[in-house]
């Protein structure tokens, strides 16, 4: 049987679901490899050691899949019915990433990815990848022309805005690219103004190390103490440079069942989070891209964005963390706690906590709080 031509495999992968279906070479520019060395080179992939180990496949197809000749490029509009920024400003709000609010995307995409894979096998061999793979998937898609990596490093499309999922179909199959898109960015800097933290070191660089989606997800230890007053209620990523960027203005509501916000994370409260207990976070976040950092992770999230608050009526539920059978918790907890309690009320707990505490860095804690005033905005007669 004749293999299909260009124009076939798309509408096919638009008939599976697909939002935008293109082709690029199987390989990376060498500007791409050059910027993908020194950002690990200077460490600003943080706890990421996942991206060093696979540092030579990442970068170059060839080496991933040496046969490879074609990457299919696919996209998935997820894009959210309003601007995620607006729990920001909510009191007791929490705040997760729009990509965060349903399923899991990877289960999503691998499953319809799988379908167009078992269709194409019939004319050359593939492989399936959804960003858990060593693929640098967004100049791949920019290459294909799904969009172009913003100042921000993400991916902006002019039809989507900011709210692409990727996928990647690798094949020996020899199928013509498409056009490369090309920057849109301009004079514009919305992006890097807004991060709260300063991520940006210049316009398309990014250190991870004070990305807050880094922090909040990626990130395994204790936040640093000078970023952990930027995140506000940020409790899962954050996505405040892509909601700025002018292009969403073309950007439409997903009509992915699977990407609309589940009831428990339409708009989602401190309250409903602080209290889980590790089966409590399991059920609840169970088909959720939450649940694989964890509830020692997730909580510590929670508890910076409750000492962020300044709302004393979460004290009882502080209180009862400092005692957490998980260090990463009860780290974060006496940070909340010195946060919003009395500096007497903090330090009357402060020795008895640390005549029976092991952990170093919960002690640091504690000892860092000594040095510091009590945070305190609410009134205590």
């Amino acid at each position: 049987m004749t293999a299909p031509d260009r124009e076939a495999i798309r509408a096919f992968g638009r008939g599976l679901g697909f939002d935008v279906v293109r082709f690029a070479r199987a390989e990376t520019s060498a500007e791409t490899k050059d910027y993908f060395a020194s950002f690990i080179a200077e460490g600003q992939h943080g706890d990421m050691a996942w991206l060093e180990a696979n540092a030579d496949r990442r970068v170059d197809p060839k080496v991933l899949w040496p046969e490879a000749r074609t990457v299919i490029m696919v996209g998935l509009n997820y894009g959210p019915a309003e601007d995620p920024r607006a729990t920001l400003a909510q009191p007791g709000a929490a705040t997760v990433s729009v990509y965060a609010r349903n399923r899991d995307y990877h289960d999503v995409l691998k499953k319809r990815l799988r379908r167009f894979a078992a269709w194409l096998a019939e004319w050359g061999e593939v492989k399936i990848f959804v960003d858990t793979a060593p693929v640098l998937e967004k100049p791949l898609a920019e290459q294909a022309g799904l969009g172009w990596q913003g100042k921000h490093t993400n991916l902006v499309s002019r039809e989507f805005g900011s709210w692409l999922f990727l996928g990647e179909v690798f094949t020996t199959m020899e199928i013509a690219a498409d056009a490369a898109e090309a920057d849109h960015c301009g004079a514009c800097s919305r992006c890097l103004d807004v991060c709260p933290t300063a991520a940006f070191t210049a316009p398309y660089k990014l250190d991870a190390r004070r990305c807050i989606s880094y922090l909040t997800i990626e990130h395994k230890g204790p936040i640093p103490r000078a970023l952990r007053a930027l995140m506000g209620n940020r409790i899962y990523g954050c996505d405040d440079c892509l909601a700025v960027c002018p292009w969403n203005k073309f950007a439409r509501m997903t009509e992915e069942a699977d990407f609309l916000p589940r009831p428990q994370l339409n708009a989602p409260t401190l309250k409903g989070f602080i209290d889980l207990d590790d089966a409590a976070f399991r059920a609840l976040f169970a088909g959720s891209p939450v649940k694989r950092i964890g509830r020692a992770r997730f909580i510590r999230n929670v508890l910076i964005a409750a000492g962020n608050s300044g709302d004393a009526s979460f004290l009882p539920a502080v209180e009862k963390l400092l005692s957490d059978e998980t260090p990463l918790v009860r780290g974060a907890a006496v940070w909340a706690f010195q946060r919003l309690a009395l500096a007497t009320d903090v330090k009357s707990r402060r020795e008895d906590f640390l005549a029976r505490e092991a952990d170093e860095d919960v002690r640091a804690e504690w000892m860092a709080g000594a040095s510091c005033p009590s945070h305190a905005a609410h009134p205590r007669s």
